[in-house]
């Protein structure tokens, strides 16, 4: 498993637990953290394989994680299961995301220095024998994805109008709406007098 799916050895962990139940409902497992603290959570990004997850599907990776998770008990402290999708400035966790993002801005860090910096900021070119391309204004790099540490896409207008493109919203029927009536001026004035 990535360690930017998982990074911790308790988040690889939990991975491992949840990772068949998240796949049994037909999601991927996009990246789960377990954070300490006073309130302890856990955190798990889900998406659909052709992406597109809403909020009923988070509550049913929920249910069944919950439940899974009781039985299995990796966890001794109390803490909140939080399920979401990767949202629109989504982290990339996967070889496969880097390849679906390509074209798209992004910024990405490593764990070691590569020509005397972690942090890349650019436009994302795609993989080539497993690195991912990255154009930056020296020219176009490759980066190992094993250097990463993280990676995610950087909110921009045309990252929003993709992720608006992509939705299936469907058309509203109008019938299923009262009529708006509208009064006329003269009655408006006569109510205000």
């Amino acid at each position: 498993m990535s360690d930017l799916i998982a990074k911790a050895p308790m988040d690889q962990r939990l991975a491992e637990i949840v990772t068949p139940v998240i796949e049994g409902l037909g999601y991927e497992l996009v990246r789960l953290r377990y954070m300490g603290g006073k309130t302890k959570v856990l955190q798990i990004m889900a998406d659909k394989p052709d992406g597109g997850i809403e909020v009923d599907d988070c509550a049913k990776i929920s249910r069944d994680v919950s439940a899974h998770l009781d039985v299995e008990d990796p966890i001794a402290d109390e803490y909140a299961l939080e399920v979401s999708s990767p949202g629109i400035d989504r982290p990339l966790t996967r070889l496969k995301d880097f390849e679906a993002w390509d074209g798209y801005e992004v910024k990405l860090e490593t764990s070691e220095l590569i020509d005397g910096r972690k942090r890349f900021r650019g436009v994302l070119r795609g993989t080539q024998d497993g690195e991912i391309l990255v154009e930056i204004a020296e020219g176009t790099v490759g980066l190992q994805f094993d250097w990463l540490v993280d990676a995610k896409l950087v909110l921009t207008d045309e990252l929003v109008a993709e992720s608006l493109r992509g939705r299936k919203i469907p058309p509203l029927d109008e019938s299923l709406f009262d009529d708006i009536e509208k009064e006329d001026d003269t009655d408006m004035n006569e109510t205000l007098s």
